[in-house]
């Protein structure tokens, strides 16, 4: 059931123009969660729910962590709770609603992976809201670096502090056109 649920929510982002990581993002994304069996990942920036279910079947196969999932729009953030009740993933999510920066400031638990894929210009915002919160050492993924002149900040400050890789890959829709992930960890 979790694979057609997937298969769905995918589909429906294609078709609908929800942006999502697409699958060749998503497996670099469980692939730095399996490697950092987080307890607790924040993401912001939710949709309907695409990259949240490629983290949480991480999370059920290695039998521990879970996800709190931040998303400014009501109706966005609905769509993905029925996504994640639906394959069967719900208890290892709690989803909020809510600027992403403000929201993360609420948060008071050891954050072990933080994964930004929200308005581009918010990722410094949204990192130093959560920073006291990091676990030493912290994965923090950022999607969409292709656009840098959009988080300059933010990809100067996890550039210059922490050791941070960035990976390309080629747009599946838009063909020569390339953009990337910032994998970083956060060491204090």
């Amino acid at each position: 059931m979790f694979d057609q649920v997937l298969a769905e929510v995918e589909e429906q982002c294609r078709a609908e123009r929800v942006p999502m990581l697409g699958p060749d993002k998503a497996k670099l994304l469980a692939s730095c969660v399996e490697n950092a069996k987080p307890s607790l990942i924040v993401e912001c920036g939710t949709a309907i729910g695409y990259s949240g279910l490629w983290v949480l079947r991480v999370l059920n196969n290695l039998g521990a962590g879970r996800l709190i999932t931040v998303e400014i729009e009501e109706a966005n953030a609905e769509r993905a709770r029925a996504n994640f009740e639906r394959a069967g993933v719900a208890d290892l999510v709690d989803s909020r609603i809510g600027d992403a920066a403000e929201v993360l400031k609420t948060i008071q638990e050891p954050v072990d992976f933080l994964f930004l894929d929200n308005n581009k210009d918010g990722y410094y915002a949204c990192f130093r809201a959560i920073e006291s919160r990091l676990t030493n050492p912290a994965t923090i993924v950022a999607d969409n670096v292709g656009r840098a002149d959009q988080m300059a900040d933010y990809l100067e400050h996890v550039r210059t502090n922490y050791d941070s890789e960035t990976h390309w890959f080629e747009s599946r829709r838009r063909p020569g056109r390339r953009d990337g992930m910032e994998v970083s960890i956060y060491r204090c």
